[in-house]
């Protein structure tokens, strides 16, 4: 088991950890040092379970809030997946009624015989003409 120096709030501590986690120890130690410095600045020298148990209180006020985010994303997530469940599940929308206009046949009729009237009457002007 590897033995690590981490320093936090200008002091150094030997922790052990597991083989390959050393990484995240260093990062978590650097977080909790960072909040020791915050309180280092503003309060000065204290003792050290004290400055420690502050730190880490600090860190714990942080990640409840960053928990409370993460509930209100998956609340939110949660509902938009509902919804688009529901989307999915509904009954697809009725086709948009397209009507074509018709011509009755009896209008194509009365069309064609005036077609044809119009026809006999210019054949007939034109043997008139020709005359």
């Amino acid at each position: 088991m590897p033995e690590v120096t981490i320093k936090i709030g200008g002091r150094g501590f030997d922790v052990s950890c597991q083989e390959g986690e050393e990484a995240y120890l260093h990062s978590a130690a650097k977080m909790l040092d960072d909040e020791a410095q915050v309180l280092s600045d503003q309060i000065g020298r204290m003792p050290e379970a004290r400055m420690l148990l502050m730190a880490g209180l600090m860190l714990a006020d942080k990640t409840a809030a960053v928990e409370d985010k993460i509930k209100e994303v998956e609340a939110a997530l949660a509902e938009r997946e509902a919804e688009l469940e529901q989307l999915r599940n509904a009954p697809a929308p009725e086709p948009d009624r397209v009507e074509v206009p018709v011509v009755p046949a009896a209008v194509t009729d009365t069309l064609a015989e005036l077609a044809a009237r119009a026809e006999a009457l210019a054949a007939e002007v034109e043997e008139k003409t020709a005359q």
